[in-house]
């Protein structure tokens, strides 16, 4: 297994990172840092910050004492990733990159490399935890409730579980800063990222026009009338509010969920007849959904959960809501919810929780009404 003391830590450059190396180094671990570098096609774009994370990182391995190594996974990322998160687009979903690169690059290709270099363990700055229960091993959500990331862990496996540790899981985000600030982080005070990984803080739509053909069409609303016109079904994703183009559109009559002031929300995507279907009211009856089905599923026990009662999300930071699991054959499962939920959207992940314990999930296939 490698040396049983060695770990490998993924250095991000953030804060989260850097105070997980700090902690295992204090509780005796032979630490060295890898910072991953999964995108190189526009490294001289204002938004793209790797050059800048990669100082951040060296200025952090410094500080630690730690061996910092520079790998470039830009190739595996580009076709286990990004490939498939424009699959998703262009068939109309709304993919999670986040879940697609923790299973497939930070937890596959960073693990297989920290093997190599004689680790027992890899380690990263997410907030979850792993706890050995009943032979096995289970994911649990990170003590901090806000800043929980048990939902990009879900498709971990038990193999890759039992080599991972999450040193922050255990605290809160303000004690992680307080850490950092004591011992003299240089990043102690730098801004979390909050842009999907490839794409960082740069206008969605924009970088989406360099991979997918704009293919406009009509904005339709819920009783059929044109009133606008969309850039192509591959920008938009369910629940969207902003960038529909239609502010100034105030039909006569009070619409159901919202009077004639209420704003515009994407509500239906028709990609056979290239239309785009908005209603008005953040509470419209259009993006309710007292059921979902889902597909590719995947288990941390390594099978589906019994049939029954659970919390679920199907979207990263939203409280759990209640439903009732039935699994199918072939990684499908549907949930119904006794509380209709908000704008469930085709290509996100639901995710299912017994209590902290996180059980796993799969991709929203469709919702129902």
């Amino acid at each position: 297994m490698g040396s049983s003391r060695r770990v490998v830590v993924g250095l991000s450059g953030g804060v989260d990172s850097a105070v997980s190396a700090w902690l295992l180094k204090q509780q005796g671990w032979d630490v060295v840092g890898l910072f991953m570098k999964n995108w190189e096609d526009d490294d001289d774009d204002e938004y793209c910050s790797s050059r800048q994370d990669f100082l951040d990182a060296a200025a952090v391995a410094d500080v630690i004492g730690i061996e910092l190594e520079h790998v470039n996974f830009a190739a595996e990322y580009k076709d286990r990733v990004f490939a498939e998160f424009l699959r998703e687009y262009q068939a109309g979903r709304t993919p999670n990159p986040d879940v697609l690169c923790n299973a497939e690059i930070k937890f596959k290709s960073f693990l297989d490399h920290a093997l190599r270099l004689g680790a027992g363990r890899i380690a990263t700055g997410h907030y979850a935890r792993v706890r050995e229960a009943g032979g096995g091993f289970q994911l649990l959500k990170g003590l901090d409730e806000t800043k929980d990331q048990s939902y990009f862990l879900h498709r971990l496996t038990q193999a890759q579980l039992a080599r991972s540790l999450f040193p922050v899981g255990e605290l809160r985000k303000t004690e992680v800063r307080r850490i950092a600030a004591e011992i003299g982080l240089p990043n102690a005070k730098k801004k979390d990222s909050t842009g999907i990984c490839f794409i960082g803080e740069r206008p969605f739509r924009e970088f989406l026009n360099r991979y997918i053909a704009k293919e406009p069409g009509p904005v339709k609303d819920e009783r059929g009338r044109v009133i606008g016109q969309h850039q192509g079904l591959s920008f938009y994703t369910l629940g969207q509010r902003q960038g529909l183009g239609i502010g100034g559109i105030k039909p006569r009559g009070a619409h159901r969920g919202g009077g004639e002031h209420a704003p515009w929300f994407v509500a239906r995507k028709d990609m056979a007849a290239n239309t785009l279907w908005v209603v008005q009211g953040h509470d419209h009856p259009w993006l309710q959904s007292s059921a979902l089905e889902a597909q590719d599923a995947s288990w941390i026990a390594g099978q589906a959960p019994a049939a029954g009662t659970y919390g679920s999300k199907t979207r990263y930071r939203q409280a759990d809501a209640p439903c009732v699991l039935a699994a199918g054959a072939d990684g499908a499962f549907r949930l119904d919810f006794p509380q209709p939920q908000w704008a469930v959207t085709p290509g996100q992940s639901a995710v299912l929780y017994d209590g902290e314990v996180c059980l796993g999930g799969g991709v929203i296939a469709a919702a129902a009404r």
